[in-house]
């Protein structure tokens, strides 16, 4: 299993930190793993199976 950074996703999926936290909020995004203090990550396959949903629907 494979956390990817903040940078990292937001690379993957061209969203802004912010707007990353809305979806995450809502229900509609991988939920972040907190892994201590201020350092956040997530799961790599799940980001790739969120992007995969998208471009499935298209």
């Amino acid at each position: 299993m494979k956390l990817l950074s903040k940078k990292t996703v937001r690379e993957i999926v061209l969203y802004s930190p912010q707007h990353i936290a809305r979806l995450e909020a809502a229900g509609q995004f991988p939920i972040r793993v907190r892994l201590g203090t201020g350092r956040v990550g997530w799961v790599e396959q799940e980001v790739l199976d969120w992007l995969q949903e998208r471009i499935d629907a298209r």
